[in-house]
């Protein structure tokens, strides 16, 4: 066969497959986005991200608890956390989930910090979580509660304040504590619930070696935003930034760094937004990172104020909302 034959031949193949193909996309419906249309997809999915984000508070009148699961959906709330109390047994499970169902409220973790515990520099390191060894059992069989209460009533995570976690990774301290959260960990996961570490003590890099060092899959971050300052470990924003996946819940909480006068106590907590934390800031880095978990309220200073409840969730909302 010439040369000229062969060519002749090779275009109608080519010709050929090009049909084939043709008919074939016709068939399947096949499109393939252009990058600028990818990159459009991508945004509106970090705007959606915001929109799935619930807002919530804890809460901790349990004996109550239909009452305060109506009073978070007439006022706009979509999820909560449970102060874990021994009370909490498999009749209160029924009807906590009941309530939930009911009101449509998204139960997001049973918090809870077992035993004595003091908040400051001097006696928290020695009374705090499960870096201390005295009154560890006890701790323990108080998280094991916790635990099987979230299987009992469909949560998916307990959370707690696990101590002062040391930053020297050689110590014996620092060992011994990993050592301890592993079978906690392992006992979670074996009933399908997630534990979250609340932050605080230690710093973000200390947290998220502590977590890989624990090895289990199920452990992550329940993000104070103000304990961050409160301790004085770190800038919540870069935090958040540091932390990225990790962080499944957050606590909505405002305040300060730890006074230059006062280097013993925790810093001041403030009501949202007159302390330092950059509310705005964070939230949008949450959106670009596209979380959807849950913004839950913390306010300690008085007594749980419905009307700051209520308007501090306004707040976030709008920031949520914004494009």
């Amino acid at each position: 066969m010439s040369i000229f034959a062969n060519r002749i031949l090779s275009l109608k193949v080519m010709r050929s497959l090009s049909i084939c193909m043709a008919v074939v996309i016709a068939l399947i419906g096949v499109s393939f986005p252009n990058p600028s249309q990818a990159s459009e997809q991508v945004e509106q999915s970090k705007k959606a991200s915001g929109k799935a984000v619930t807002i919530g508070t804890i809460i901790y009148d349990w004996q109550h608890v239909e009452d305060q699961m109506k009073m978070l959906s007439e006022n706009g709330f979509t999820s909560c956390q449970m102060n874990y109390n021994e009370g909490m047994d498999e009749a209160f499970a029924k009807r906590l989930r009941k309530a939930a169902d009911k009101y449509k409220i998204k139960i997001t973790t049973v918090v809870g910090v077992p035993g004595h515990s003091e908040w400051n520099f001097r006696m928290g390191p020695s009374t705090i979580g499960l870096v201390p060894s005295e009154g560890r059992e006890a701790k323990i069989a108080t998280y094991h509660k916790m635990i099987d209460f979230c299987k009992m009533a469909g949560v998916p995570a307990m959370h707690s304040h696990f101590g002062f976690i040391p930053e020297d990774m050689s110590s014996d301290k620092y060992k011994d504590f990993i050592n301890v959260m592993k079978p906690l960990a392992a006992y979670a996961k074996e009933r399908g619930v997630c534990i979250y570490f609340e932050t605080g003590q230690e710093t973000p890099t200390t947290l998220i070696r502590a977590i890989k060092d624990i090895g289990y899959d199920n452990v992550f971050i329940n993000c104070d935003v103000a304990n961050l300052l409160l301790y004085g470990k770190a800038n919540p924003t870069d935090a958040i930034r540091q932390f990225g996946p990790l962080v499944k819940d957050i606590h909505a909480k405002d305040g300060c760094y730890p006074s230059r006068e006062d280097p013993y106590s925790l810093g001041a907590e403030k009501p949202i937004p007159e302390g330092d934390v950059d509310f705005p800031a964070i939230i949008k880095i949450l959106k670009q990172e596209g979380y959807q978990g849950a913004i839950t309220i913390e306010y300690e200073l008085n007594g749980r104020s419905k009307d700051y409840l209520v308007k501090t969730r306004k707040y976030l909302q709008n920031l949520l909302d914004k494009e």
